[in-house]
């Protein structure tokens, strides 16, 4: 699962943030004591078969369900399985084409069946089970990676909504598919699975594995028969019903296939259309062809995570969407479509055996981001991902966790920065540390000795140990059953005294945990501009290198490569960045020098206008604008030259943002020709500075771009009529608001979108708004709330105070 973890910016920091009780509340720790061990398995599920038909006018699935299982071992006569808030009609033993009823006990949680007689580990068995799921009944609790846990999703059910089309689909993970279908809900369970799914004839439908046959029936309605021939996890099982139309490709003679709504099957192919590429990099590089019979992706509304790798079958939030002109600026979903692409090896062919080693899903799934943008956009790229995960995972307050997470509180806390972004760091030093052949090797190994299986860390460690024949006991140790990372003080000394032409490096882990962590690194030495590499182990609290050279070095660079997860205060000189900036040339390498250059404000920053790689271009931009230089002539000529004519619209986006700060009226030129630029992102900036210039003839210029306008420049007109707008601009004031994706932005918009609202005269309209808003709020796991909630009642209060009591009572029966 890829999570877009919107709350870390509304509740109170950039990433992973957990709300924590007040220090004068009492903290339950009892799960401290508790070891989340893999689920026993008394009873295997060997094949799950359904038939259902919804009912959309009381959102209900009617299934019918045949159940394969065996004792995984011991003989037993008894079983228990996993079914949320259902009516269950029957439960029945299968002998032949006859039913035998059983005995059973039902909290409205599981159901504890006893069987008809002792069953031995080799003996098969089929129950059938006619039920009802009723999943808008259901008390779930989401979290804030997955918001919520019904399983089962219809939206827009009647139709009432008609901005919104009418859709069905499903969530699994983490153990929420038990909600629709009976089954043992734990990952460390395998299936193979047949589903008929009985649908209007005007849907398309999608699940796991193949669509075999389609029948249409006399009532208007058609039955869609799909297998999976391959056993997977329960989680990973998916239905998705909707008015979709479908683009496909191949990879292999496979079916590549996109569902996406009408609107965007001009773009489908321009959304997802590398992923044929994908599949054949991950299969090159893992030594493993992708190992199933299709591979959909399908973009769901109102969906509650980020993206899910349902086997096969990939479900992406509505943000997946985009059309040509945002793609200009690059395809913000690309890295997405690769996480939950790597998936299908990592996570569905060899499954994680339980929620404390998700590591295993997740790190990879995350790592194969920066394989992607390594292989597709250069190393650079790559680097810069690499480098902003990295910053997610420290601000994320999870230095106490372990990567593997045998204690805690509730399954879905596992889903954090930890198991994603510092899982992906990890495999990236740990690629570093054996090669990428032996690296690659390894990942092979587990994948093929584990396949249709589930895995754990000590399998990894297993599989690396069996290539390389190294013992990683010391890494694994250290980074999956360790927590933290180390926080370097690096210093240098030139002069010492009694040894000329000796240089030091010392470097000190200034962690407070007390931990001292083992770090094979690279020190690269320059000496008139010749670099001279030495391979060194830190495993001290303080460790001293010397090197001898034969003039004193322009340049010690320790971690030569940035491949180290790790916070670093480097007490480098001023002519050491200058020749850092020089000579060396990771990503990293020039954008510590760009940090000192502007940190000092030395005249060296605008070097980085020149930079061959753009992200550090913007980045140079960005910090120009702090520092001295900004008025600088040649610095000013260099960057209008960007705004005018630089072929990456981001940069010359912000070339623009920053010349509009400037403030001078000789760059409306500039303006007046980009406002019109097919990249909304340069759009954007240039209605910014025709705004600044002419404030009369802001509501006007919005009302003229208010047509095509996403991205930032749908941003500023959005801003522009949230603040000028007249009731006339309700449809796309309130669309805007809906459609915004949830972050702190959206946060702020809630406040101005009252002041809007409380400026129209329509009720219905109001009462639209309103429910723009809540739908916004209850996107919200109930834990998180208290956050956000302050500015919800600030912005209700404003709409009451002007509209009176209709609203005031609509307000006081949805907002409680």
């Amino acid at each position: 699962m890829k999570q877009i973890f919107f709350l870390l910016a509304l509740v109170a920091g950039p990433f992973f943030i957990q709300a924590q009780p007040g220090d004068d509340e009492p903290r339950d720790t009892s799960w401290k004591k508790i070891l989340r061990e893999s689920n026993p398995k008394i009873n295997d599920v060997v094949h799950t078969k359904l038939d259902v038909r919804f009912d959309y006018d009381k959102s209900y699935l009617y299934g019918k369900e045949w159940l394969t299982l065996q004792p995984h071992f011991y003989p037993t006569d008894s079983l228990l399985l996993d079914a949320k808030g259902m009516e269950i009609k029957e439960l029945s033993m299968m002998k032949g084409t006859s039913k035998s009823p059983l005995k059973y006990t039902y909290d409205g949680a599981q159901l504890k069946v006893k069987l008809d007689r002792l069953y031995s580990g080799s003996e098969k068995y089929t129950l059938y089970i006619d039920y009802i799921s009723k999943p808008n009944e259901l008390k779930a609790t989401g979290s804030a990676a997955i918001t919520d846990a019904k399983g089962l999703y219809f939206i827009n059910p009647k139709g009432e909504d008609k901005n919104k089309p009418t859709q069905i689909w499903t969530q699994g993970e983490t153990e929420a598919n038990s909600a629709w279908m009976v089954t043992i809900d734990k990952p460390n369970q395998k299936s193979t699975e047949e589903i008929y799914m009985t649908v209007p004839q005007k849907y398309v439908t999608l699940s796991n594995g193949l669509l075999i046959s389609q029948k249409k029936n006399a009532d208007g309605t058609r039955t869609d028969y799909w297998k999976m021939d391959l056993p997977h996890a329960p989680y990973l099982f998916f239905m998705g019903v909707g008015d979709f139309s479908i683009i496909k490709d191949s990879y292999k003679g496979k079916e590549v296939s996109y569902y996406v709504e009408k609107e965007y099957a001009p773009y489908a192919r321009k959304i997802f259309g590398n992923t044929p590429e994908m599949i054949k990099f991950f299969s090159e590089k893992l030594g493993v062809e992708f190992p199933w019979a299709k591979y959909a992706q399908i973009v769901g509304r109102d969906y509650v995570s980020g993206a899910m790798e349902n086997t096969t079958a990939t479900l992406h939030q509505e943000s997946a969407y985009q059309n040509s002109r945002q793609l200009i600026d690059g395809n913000v979903w690309e890295e997405t479509i690769a996480h939950e692409l790597f998936h299908q090896w990592f996570g569905d062919l060899v499954t994680a055996e339980s929620w404390t080693n998700i590591t295993v899903n997740e790190s990879f799934a995350n790592y194969s981001e920066y394989l992607w943008d390594e292989y597709k956009y250069g190393k650079d790229f790559a680097d810069a991902h690499n480098f902003e995960d990295m910053q997610g995972y420290i601000q994320s307050g999870g230095e106490q966790k372990d990567l593997v997470r045998f204690h805690y509180a509730d399954k879905e806390d596992v889903f954090d920065g930890v198991s994603y972004n510092k899982g992906g760091r990890i495999l990236h030093m740990l690629r570093n540390i054996v090669g990428d052949e032996a690296f690659f090797k390894s990942l092979n190994y587990y994948l093929t000795t584990n396949k249709f299986k589930t895995g754990e860390a000590g399998q990894l460690r297993l599989a690396f140990e069996e290539v390389t024949g190294k013992d990683m006991n010391w890494f694994w140790n250290q980074w999956y059953y360790g927590s933290g990372h180390p926080k370097l003080k690096i210093s240098y000394n030139y002069d010492i005294t009694g040894m000329p032409g000796m240089s030091e490096v010392i470097v000190e882990q200034t962690q407070k945990s007390g931990k001292v962590f083992t770090l094979p690194i690279a020190i690269d030495v320059y000496t008139a501009g010749n670099k001279e590499r030495f391979h060194v182990v830190l495993n001290n609290a303080k460790d001293t290198f010397y090197f001898k050279t034969s003039t004193k070095p322009e340049l010690i660079n320790v971690d030569a490569e940035k491949i180290l997860l790790a916070e670093k205060t480097d007490n480098k000189s001023e002519e050491n960045y200058i020749a850092q900036w020089k000579y060396a040339k990771n990503y990293m390498d020039r954008k510590e020098a760009l940090d000192f250059f502007a940190k000092k404000s030395m005249p060296e920053i605008a070097k980085g206008l020149r930079d061959k790689f753009s992200k550090l271009k913007i980045y140079t931009i960005q910090k120009i604008a702090a520092t001295p230089y900004k008025t600088d002539a040649v610095v000013l000529s260099d960057i209008e030259e960007m705004a005018k004519k630089d072929n990456n619209t981001k940069v010359k986006a912000a070339a623009i943002n920053f010349l509009v700060k400037n403030g001078d009226a000789k760059y409306l030129p500039i303006y007046q020709a980009a406002v019109n630029d097919s990249s909304y992102s340069v759009a954007g900036a240039a209605f910014k500075g025709l705004a600044a210039l002419d404030t009369a003839s802001v509501y006007a210029l919005a009302k003229k771009f208010s047509s095509d306008a996403k991205g930032a420049l749908g941003e500023q007109v959005n801003s522009a009529l949230l603040t000028k707008g007249t009731e006339a601009d309700f449809d796309f004031i309130a669309r805007s608001y809906d459609k915004a994706p949830p972050s702190q932005e959206k946060v702020g918009m809630t406040n101005k979108f009252a002041e809007y609202l409380a400026r129209v005269n329509e009720i219905s309209k109001i009462k639209t708004g309103i429910d723009y808003m809540m739908n916004f709020r209850n996107m919200i796991p109930e834990q998180f709330r208290s956050f956000v909630d302050p500015t919800f009642k600030s912005a209700f209060d404003k709409i009451s105070k002007a509209k009176g009591a209709e609203v005031e009572a609509y307000i006081k029966s949805v907002f409680k």
